[in-house]
């Protein structure tokens, strides 16, 4: 029996009547949890050893039905709704999958199990079978910088160690409640947000997420969001650096407080420190964190006991990790079994991240390798270090800086709202550049439409898929570069 499941039995034993997971007035206990689990288990376990894709709204059902597979030991591929129909019939093909979980109803399908009126089918799919490592409970596939998405192969026993070693860090009483805020189909929320929380024997709070304030391909309704925090009492949540910013912009606009929150976890790609110690001065407790999906999510956090302002953390027990001479980091043994479609279990995992610890062993990241800008003048430059002067500044959502081989830097920036002025956002550009050395500022900027995953030019963690961004706006690109 794997670990989470075994602490589910446990718990349902020393805490029957604690509540486990929350939805919209729904509770089940830790009881209920384990029965349930077990019930579902019994459907599932004629499927022991194969592959079955999850396609179901953030839900009771989702983690219900995680757990099931857990421990009929079924192999999950979640599919996030961000993936196009391209993107989730690739992961299903590549991964082999026989059969998927969905909560759509669709012609001839069977329901297997309903909860509240809310039904969870199974789909025959005619994919033939793709052997994956050994050991292999999760298939995760990311989206990545690029169309098609890879599937990271990642044990049970790999997952829960993760999972073990951030209660451990942060500390039980952190986790008594967590708000769902990302689709459970995201790693970082699955494993760092659901399980954790139930290791800890604390209680998940999981909505749809169209009713906490996001809506496919918009801006959130950041307002919503915090009214949800707020009305779960939760006391942890996980956000992407998108996200802080427009919660932390909405709490300045309306006068709302998160009165109740303890730990919001933070990460997905760099955050600026001037933007966390504006965190700090409103009393947010923000702690930055560093993972990636080869490593099943999360590599180090600071914590409230062990927090470096401008650090990710210090490297969490279960995770080693080393410098190479080029500044990038390395993960010894890293949680990966291989990628589908690659059964060798790698013993080392170049990350592609840049960074350094410092003498206290926190672990700080500069920028990805892949995007370092080489400006003409043979300037190294990470454009997440301008990025995030940019982004910590209120009427600046998003951005993206350019200037490879170039002799100055522009930047592509989304306004947070339609009603900022470009007035607004020059005060912002010159006022982030004061914290930058001249051949790091930027000296161009042109206001574009939002990045989103809808649009292809963000991935699901958050980060802008360069890429394509600079293809949709070559004309403006090289508009800016002809007048300088």
């Amino acid at each position: 029996m794997s670990k989470l499941i075994a602490a589910i039995h446990e718990y349902a034993v020393a805490q029957k009547h604690a509540t486990a997971l929350a939805s919209q007035g729904i509770e089940l206990n830790y009881q209920d949890l384990a029965d349930k689990v077990s019930e579902l288990s019994n459907i599932l376990s004629q499927y022991s050893g194969k592959c079955i894709g999850i396609k179901i709204e953030n839900s009771i059902n989702w983690v219900l039905l995680d757990l099931a597979c857990i421990d009929a030991k079924v192999i999950t591929v979640p599919l996030p709704d961000f993936f196009t129909v391209q993107q989730q019939m690739h992961a299903l093909e590549t991964s082999g999958a026989e059969l998927l979980l969905t909560d759509k109803k669709e012609q001839e399908l069977k329901s297997i199990f309903s909860l509240n009126d809310s039904s969870i089918f199974l789909k025959q799919l005619d994919f033939e079978p793709v052997k994956l490592p050994e050991y292999t409970a999760k298939v995760t596939y990311t989206s990545g910088t690029t169309g098609e998405p890879k599937g990271v192969c990642l044990s049970q026993q790999g997952m829960e160690k993760v999972a073990g070693s951030l209660v451990d860090a942060i500390g039980q009483d952190q986790v008594e409640k967590t708000a769902a805020i990302l689709p459970l189909a995201v790693l970082l929320e699955n494993l760092a947000g659901c399980y954790a929380t139930l290791l800890g024997g604390g209680c998940y709070d999981i909505c749809p997420q169209s009713q906490i304030g996001f809506k496919q391909g918009m801006i959130p309704d950041f307002t919503s969001l915090i009214d949800y925090l707020n009305k779960s009492k939760a006391q942890h949540c996980i956000l992407v650096p998108e996200l802080l910013r427009g919660v932390m912009s909405a709490l300045v606009l309306s006068g709302k407080h998160l009165s109740k929150i303890k730990f919001i976890a933070v990460g997905g790609s760099r955050v600026s420190v001037s933007l966390l110690e504006q965190a700090e001065k409103m009393g947010l407790p923000v702690y930055e964190g560093y993972g990636l999906s080869e490593a099943a999510s999360v590599v180090s956090v600071n914590t409230p006991s062990t927090h470096q302002q401008g650090s990710v953390g210090k490297v969490l027990p279960h995770s080693h990790i080393d410098i190479d001479h080029d500044g990038e980091i390395i993960l010894k043994s890293p949680a990966l079994l291989g990628y589908v479609g690659v059964e060798n279990k790698p013993q080392i995992f170049q990350t592609g991240d840049i960074g350094h610890i410092d003498n206290e062993g926190f672990l700080y990241i500069t920028g990805r390798k892949k995007n370092i800008i080489i400006n003409s003048m043979g300037r190294n430059i990470s454009p997440e270090w301008p990025e995030s002067e940019l982004l910590a500044k209120l009427h600046i959502a998003q951005a993206v800086v350019l200037g490879d081989a170039k002799s100055e830097l522009i930047a592509l920036i989304v306004p947070t709202s339609k009603d900022t002025t470009l007035s607004q956002i020059e005060i912002s550009v010159q006022s982030a550049n004061k914290a930058l050395p001249e051949y790091a500022q930027v000296k161009q900027w042109r206001m574009v439409h939002p990045f989103t995953v809808a649009n292809h030019q963000l991935t699901g963690t958050g980060r802008p898929k360069r890429n394509v961004i600079s293809s949709v706006y070559q004309q403006q690109i090289n508009t800016m570069y002809s007048a300088a």
